[in-house]
């Protein structure tokens, strides 16, 4: 079955092409684009997505509508995925969007529209449940905690630190193996010794590590 789609955006030249390169997508049925938080919203519940795309800032505050929007519909609409477009690098607002858990959530951005692959590929993964955060975001909350000279991050070797970028945008052992041109049991060692370093749980499920990971490395009390 197609994946149903809803879409929040309000600059008309991004809307046009995201309506555009989605209506054409394979798999994909685009239910509606608006504009501005209220219309999205209502069309979230009441047009049955699987998956609503919004960018983070809309009408009619031009805040923080998309992030808003996940932790509204991840009250009343749970099994709804949401992926956030942004082009802020900052990590504070993927941290607030996974703040609930990071089961069909997703924060990549904008600059990503230019790979139609990309973007299919993560509401694909969204939509079954999966998680995705652009890499450029890890990178930035794995900087800012490698800045702290008393970071566990600092213990971590070269290859180590790629396989916690790769990890904490929630993909699997295989798909960080094929990335890196590892083993999958290497993959697990330096996970394991990741974890150990790091003092986090050894938990094998993909949406908990993507949780525990990013909010470890947003941990203010512990950033200098």
């Amino acid at each position: 079955m197609a994946i149903r789609l809803v879409v929040g955006e309000d600059n008309y030249l991004i809307q046009e092409g995201l309506r555009h390169l989605l209506t054409r997508a394979q798999g994909l049925d685009v239910l509606g684009v608006h504009g501005d938080y209220d219309s999205l919203l209502a069309a979230a519940e009441a047009d049955g997505p699987d998956v609503v795309l919004t960018d983070i800032r809309m009408p009619p505050h031009g805040t923080d509508e998309g992030v808003r929007l996940a932790v509204r519909l991840g009250e009343t609409r749970p099994h709804v995925g949401v992926i956030v477009l942004s082009q802020f690098v900052d990590p504070t607002y993927a941290i607030r969007l996974l703040a609930n858990g990071s089961e069909r959530r997703g924060y990549i951005l904008k600059e990503r529209l230019g790979s139609k692959s990309q973007l299919i590929s993560a509401i694909e993964e969204v939509a079954a449940g999966g998680c995705v955060i652009d890499p450029k975001v890890v990178e930035a909350l794995v900087e800012k905690r490698t800045r702290s000279a008393e970071s566990p991050l600092s213990d971590l070797t070269a290859r180590e630190r790629e396989v916690l970028a790769e990890l904490a945008q929630g993909k699997s052992n295989a798909s960080i193996a094929s990335s890196l041109f590892l083993t999958k049991g290497a993959v697990e060692k330096h996970i394991n010794s990741i974890f150990g370093k790091l003092g986090l749980p050894d938990d094998t499920e993909v949406n908990r590590r993507v949780t525990v990971t990013l909010l470890y490395l947003a941990d203010e009390r512990t950033v200098s």
